[in-house]
């Protein structure tokens, strides 16, 4: 029989070789043709008597990604549709279909032959559960070699055994590790914990899986048999009675119960673990089935896996134009963001000029790549031949005339219009009429320094966040004349070194930075209310922030926060910034040089590392405290979240932002906006756009103007449109169909 995204070849020694390469992609994933022919293989396999076991494997330079999200999402949608009409038919069905993946992996486990997983690349999701199955499993000894099962960072969990072979096979507490962060292991590390049996050398990966099945390989689970014993020990047991409580305390620490499918991973195993594998596999299935109804499920999924994948892919690049393929880059400006925009570039293998006014400038600035280089070094992430080809790739000067030939210059100077202006000016002199300028300001209009530029049509806005290694989010501006040539180069450069771009038409702060303006904004306004400063960082983070505001203002530099303030009030006058708020910075730098992390003192203080920061105790002589009791932190948790989706509002509303999918993901990208929710406008989305304007109105009531609802958000209320209906970011394909 032939397949299509498989092939079956059998040696003479009855040994079938599986080799999974899907035509047209890129990487395995399972669809449900995919899973169709793989329950067929495995009746035949168990059916031939020739066969005594199979090898599964990929083609393709990965295993799997495991399963198909894309569908998964449209399964979600005919499901919500179909229950409008049925609700009870509507969720028989998606129980069923919920533990189609389970039922097939336990039919392979089942069969009477042994299944050996020979692991080549990454292996994740659905596809680490298919090798889980397997009665042996073998892994190449590669840095590209990556096992996991990440669900729980895309709203679900791993519904296929996943929560039940995992804690069979290791030790509970790694095991509940592993399932609830989603976790990545090297293969070192997966058969240090029990999940596979072998690391072999890649050439020899295929051999080593059928010599396993050669060497007598039991075609049975060790659940399966009489006398098997929890590698963790039972759950009511002395172990267990030391392991739950703090598993559970743990989990709502780092989650604050905002991660539904995180909660159902402890439910799963405990539960799982006290009765026979079988009837586990249906207490999983009963909570996969919950989850995957969930808001947070739904909204990550779109968020975090299909938008992500799509604005990655180039959704926003403009079509028709060619792609470039970049021979040199350059970077004007070695400081901190000039010099890290640098290493991403040689990082992907791209040649940097980077430029500084002086020669021992721009060296001091290629020293970052190198310090950055070494580390991965010491942490065994490189070889020191790797950093020696990276830091090849940079040349460090003082001389405009090495921009010849470049197709790309990324300007990073002071935040200065006239430093700026010079910049632009002798690095146009140098450059190919064709070459695309780019600036990085983070707070100047593209359109405003574009008038700096003799060709403001290809004249662009970059803006990197900071630390640029880590951060992997750009905002791509665009000016009034950009041209679709700009923004595709921009696009491609991106996409280069492997970052996430969102288009942004030009505004002052852009998008990023007016929401997390709004942020922290709000928390100062907090301050001068008298609200214990911890119960704001608190508030941030149970609602699920991963910084508080006052901390976020830390990071970003308290004295940047005062120099943004009156730089707003030069520009649009005073009624721009709160007077409190700019009295509140104004004191923090001007009477107590607290500047922020850099110079140890800021809301926090930063002792000595291993000490951890704690907050100022300066901050309670400021303002009068309230009382912890007197303080309603459900609403402090609303008003950190609602004031920066009401400007994310206003940023739809203002057309600066176009793609909801770009709102969603630059938002959880740049200042992790609570993943759980989508993104700032899923946020809204979830609680309806009718109640969410009722919300609004209260809080503007009690605290103010930043609280005041766009007529947009009006608009759609009394529509009952949401976001991803009004901004259809597919409109044009439907048209197109």
């Amino acid at each position: 029989m032939t397949y299509k995204n498989f092939t079956v070849d059998t040696d003479a020694e009855g040994i079938a070789l599986v080799t999974w390469d899907m035509p047209g992609r890129s990487m395995n994933v399972f669809t449900e043709e995919a899973m169709r022919e793989l329950e067929a293989i495995i009746d035949t396999v168990a059916a031939q008597a020739g066969i005594k076991g199979a090898v599964i494997t990929s083609g393709k330079d990965s295993f799997s990604g495991g399963a198909d999200l894309s569908m998964l999402q449209a399964f979600l949608g005919d499901f919500a549709k179909a229950r409008k009409k049925n609700p009870e038919a509507a969720a028989k069905t998606l129980f069923e279909r919920a533990g189609e993946m389970s039922r097939v992996w336990r039919k392979l486990e089942t069969c009477g032959k042994p299944w050996v997983a020979a692991i080549n690349g990454t292996c994740m999701g659905g596809a680490f559960e298919l090798a889980l199955s397997c009665h042996g499993r073998v892994a190449a000894d590669g840095d590209g070699v990556k096992l996991a099962l990440p669900e729980v960072k895309v709203g679900i969990f791993p519904g296929a055994g996943g929560t039940q072979r995992v804690p069979r096979l290791a030790d509970t507490q790694a095991a509940l590790q592993m399932l609830t962060s989603g976790q990545t292991l090297t293969p070192q590390r997966a058969k240090a914990m029990g999940l596979i049996h072998e690391v072999a050398e890649p050439d020899q990966l295929i051999a080593a899986a059928k010599a396993m099945i050669r060497n007598g390989l039991k075609p049975v689970a060790p659940w399966d048999e009489k006398g098997f014993k929890l590698p963790g020990g039972p759950v009511y047991s002395a172990a267990g009675a030391n392991l739950w409580p703090p598993a559970i305390a743990i989990l709502r620490r780092e989650t604050y119960c905002n991660y539904p499918a995180a909660t159902a991973i402890l439910k799963c195993v405990y539960e799982g673990l006290l009765v026979p594998f079988d009837t586990a596999q249906k207490i999983e299935q009963r909570y996969f089935t919950e989850i995957m109804q969930t808001k947070e499920a739904a909204a990550m999924i779109r968020s975090l896996f299909v938008s992500l994948q799509e604005l990655n892919k180039g959704a926003r690049r403009p079509h028709g134009v060619a792609p470039t393929s970049f021979k040199k880059i350059g970077v004007i400006g070695a400081g901190f963001m000039g010099a890290g925009i640098a290493y991403v570039t040689a990082k992907a293998g791209i040649p940097v000029v980077l430029i500084d006014r002086d020669i021992p400038a721009a060296e001091k600035g290629k020293m970052h790549s190198e310090a950055l280089m070494t580390d991965q070094v010491k942490k065994g992430r490189a070889t020191a031949a790797e950093k020696d080809a990276l830091l090849s790739l940079i040349t460090p000067t003082d001389d405009y005339s090495q921009l010849d030939g470049a197709d790309l210059v990324i300007e990073a100077v002071f935040e200065d219009s006239a430093v700026k202006k010079a910049a632009t000016e002798k690095a146009e002199a140098a450059l190919k009429p064709s070459a695309i300028f780019a600036s990085n300001t983070s707070t100047i209009p593209i359109t405003s320094l574009a008038k700096n530029s003799a060709r403001p049509k290809n004249f662009i806005g970059i803006h990197f966040f900071s630390p640029v290694d880590k951060m992997n989010l750009v905002e791509v501006i665009l000016g009034k004349k950009t041209s679709e040539k700009a923004l595709a180069v921009a696009m491609d450069y991106v996409r280069a070194i492997k970052k996430t771009p969102i288009v942004v038409n030009d505004t002052r702060g852009f998008f990023v930075n007016r929401c997390v303006l709004r942020y922290m904004s709000e928390a100062y306004k907090m301050l001068g209310e008298g609200v214990p400063a911890a119960m704001i960082e608190n508030a941030a983070k149970a609602a699920g922030m991963p910084v508080g505001p006052l901390a976020l203002t830390d990071e970003t530099a308290v004295d940047l926060a005062q120099k943004i303030m009156h730089q707003t009030v030069r520009d649009l006058g005073e009624g721009a910034v709160d007077p409190e708020q700019m009295k509140l910075i104004d004191t923090m730098v001007d009477q107590h040089q607290r500047f922020g992390r850099k110079n140890g003192k800021g809301f926090y203080d930063y002792p000595a590392k291993p000490a951890k920061k704690k907050l100022w105790p300066g901050l309670k002589e400021l303002y009068p405290q309230k009382r912890p009791e007197d303080v309603d932190f459900e609403e402090l948790k609303l008003r950190l979240l609602a004031v920066i989706a009401l400007e994310a509002v206003r940023v739809m509303e203002e057309g600066i932002v176009t793609d909801p999918r770009e709102a969603d993901v630059g938002s959880i990208l740049a200042f992790g906006f609570a993943p759980y929710t989508g993104g700032v406008l899923s946020y809204i989305d979830g609680i309806g756009a009718a109640r969410f304007m009722e919300i609004a109105k209260k809080l503007q009531k009690k605290y103010g103007k930043e609280f005041k609802a766009p007529k947009l958000l009006a608009e759609m209320a009394a529509s009952g449109e949401t976001f991803y209906q009004r901004f259809d970011p597919y409109a044009k394909e439907k048209q197109a169909a």
